[in-house]
């Protein structure tokens, strides 16, 4: 999760499963440490407390919501690469399945999105809801 609408769709959805498959719910937050070259150190602190707020903010979703619709959820928090930290807590967890909203960005029609890294990954089943 990282709070844009795909991914909130895509926590809604994991949520819907988990609940109707009596399963638990993992979601993920991951802080990425891409910063642009030649911002001031004044600025990349204050990105870095936007993300802060940010995880904050769905870990108290996360935690409210899966209380009022009966399903047990955790929240973690991890640092670096998303694709990489999504595969080695799936990993960890032996998943079930993964769940990810789709990109919205135009430049992953040509690189590739994380969704798409996630599907050649070919460890679990992976459902990328728009």
């Amino acid at each position: 999760m990282d709070g844009s609408d795909t991914s909130m769709r895509a926590g809604a959805y994991a949520a819907g499963m988990a609940r109707r498959q009596n399963a638990r719910l993992v979601c993920l937050y991951v802080h990425t440490f891409g910063v642009a070259a030649g911002i001031s150190p004044a600025a990349a602190g204050l990105m870095q407390e936007t993300r802060h707020g940010i995880a904050g903010e769905l870990r108290q979703a996360v935690e409210t919501q899966s209380s009022q619709i009966g399903v047990t959820a955790e929240f973690i928090e991890r640092f670096g690469s998303p694709f990489t930290e999504i595969v080695r807590l799936a990993d960890e967890l032996q998943a079930d399945a993964v769940i990810v909203g789709a990109s919205t960005k135009a430049g992953h029609r040509f690189v590739g999105s994380l969704a798409v890294h996630l599907v050649r990954a070919s460890r679990w089943p992976v459902t990328v809801v728009p």
